[in-house]
């Protein structure tokens, strides 16, 4: 029965799961974990009860044809062991009765049995319990030998709704520690994208009013080369709000050369670091394309490079080598900065982690983010060695160019 019944709670449980996210199957596989262990625990007790229960009643037997034998004994050695069998039972709960009333009892509370109201009261309580054990002392005379559960036997009953209690704790608390840790999360990645989006609009925005002040100052700086860059400016604006306006929404992806992509990302990150940072780049043998957003993959290229800078203390060389394999194209980012341990490797994914004292950790998390949920790809750490290079592996689907 038992079993049965887990079978229909695994079977209305998967038909759940068809229509819910990965997280959410986690979630129903935990539920349904502990779930198991209540029913296996519930089905192994019962099974133990049954077994000590049927223990009980042979053992009560015992007792019982021991008790009608003493008056039946031949010799004192008889006698003693009946005797013995009877003060061995120092466990269960016995009343000997007849058709006047209660004869005996044994193992029975003290505070119960002193008082004869609430030894009557006991008494029936357990006459449902169990069976009694019929003893013949003589022609038409019997009595009856009722028996209660031991207090191992009922602590056993017990047991299951004990752990089901356990399971049923954890299974809360466990639930209010994934939403407090996914609360926590969404909280990290708001403030960061708060201040992502404050970083990005920075530099041109400051830009644009240097320009302004510039010509408030002078007005022969309103020329046609100052209007050029006041529009890079613009347009680095314009690219900034749409890469944010497609953070949670699903972005156009179209067929593109990523060798080129990649280049174009390379010379705006280029002039804007320092000399001392240097970006190696060689264009692959062979066209590389791939379904891209291009907006949204050069933000993942110029994390990847500010990240690079950050651990190389803005002094190195940063390295791009792109080829295609099989089915994919494969992106390899090295730098050659101070590298990380092995145990980091998917943590620096994680929203809010960060080894920066400034930082707030959400660079590579919104890269893992637009290259595996938006592009369909597999970004992580390929190899870290300590003060020599670290190396970021994209790999992203290839799609012929029609």
């Amino acid at each position: 029965m038992i079993i049965a019944l887990f079978l229909n709670v695994y079977q209305m449980f998967m038909s759940l799961f068809n229509n819910y996210s990965l997280k959410q199957y986690l979630k129903f596989t935990l539920l349904l974990m502990a779930l198991a262990i209540g029913l296996f625990s519930l089905y192994y007790t019962n099974t133990m009860v049954k077994k000590l229960s049927l223990e009980e009643r042979k053992k009560i037997s015992q007792w019982a044809e021991a008790y009608e034998m003493i008056n039946k004994a031949d010799s004192i050695d008889e006698l003693n062991i009946y005797l013995k069998i009877i003060e061995s039972n120092t466990t269960i709960p016995v009343i000997l009765t007849d058709a006047t009333g209660i004869l005996n009892h044994r193992n029975i509370d003290s505070s119960a049995s002193k008082n004869e109201k609430t030894l009557n009261a006991y008494y029936e309580s357990i006459k449902t319990k169990n069976e009694p054990i019929k003893i013949k002392i003589a022609d038409n005379d019997y009595q009856y030998v009722y028996y209660d559960d031991s207090t191992t036997l009922k602590q056993l009953k017990r047991y299951p709704f004990y752990q089901l209690g356990i399971v049923g704790l954890f299974i809360v608390v466990s639930y209010f520690a994934f939403s407090y840790s996914r609360k926590s999360e969404q909280n990290q990645v708001w403030v960061g994208l708060a201040r992502e989006t404050a970083h990005q609009l920075g530099t041109p925005m400051s830009s644009l009013m240097a320009w302004v002040d510039l010509m408030e100052l002078d007005p022969s700086h309103a020329n046609p080369e100052t209007y050029t860059e006041m529009r890079k400016d613009l347009d680095r604006l314009k690219v900034i709000t749409d890469r944010f306006s497609k953070i949670g929404s699903r972005p156009i992806l179209k067929i593109h050369d990523v060798a080129q992509v990649l280049e174009n990302a390379i010379q705006y990150m280029q002039i804007r670091s320092a000399d001392t940072v240097i970006y190696d780049f060689k264009e692959p043998n062979e066209t590389c394309t791939a379904i891209l957003n291009i907006p949204l993959f050069e933000w993942v290229i110029e994390n990847l490079c500010k990240n690079a800078i950050d651990a190389m203390d803005g002094k190195g060389t940063i390295s791009f080598h792109i080829r295609q394999r099989n089915k994919v194209v494969v992106i390899d980012i090295s730098d050659t900065g101070k590298g990380m341990p092995k145990a980091l490797f998917k943590r620096v994914f994680k929203p809010g982690f960060t080894t920066k004292q400034r930082g707030w950790g959400l660079g590579l998390s919104l890269v893992k983010r637009i290259v595996e949920n938006y592009h369909k790809g597999h970004i992580y750490v390929k190899e870290s060695i300590p003060n020599k290079r670290t190396t970021f592996r994209i790999i992203l689907k290839h799609i012929e160019e029609k």
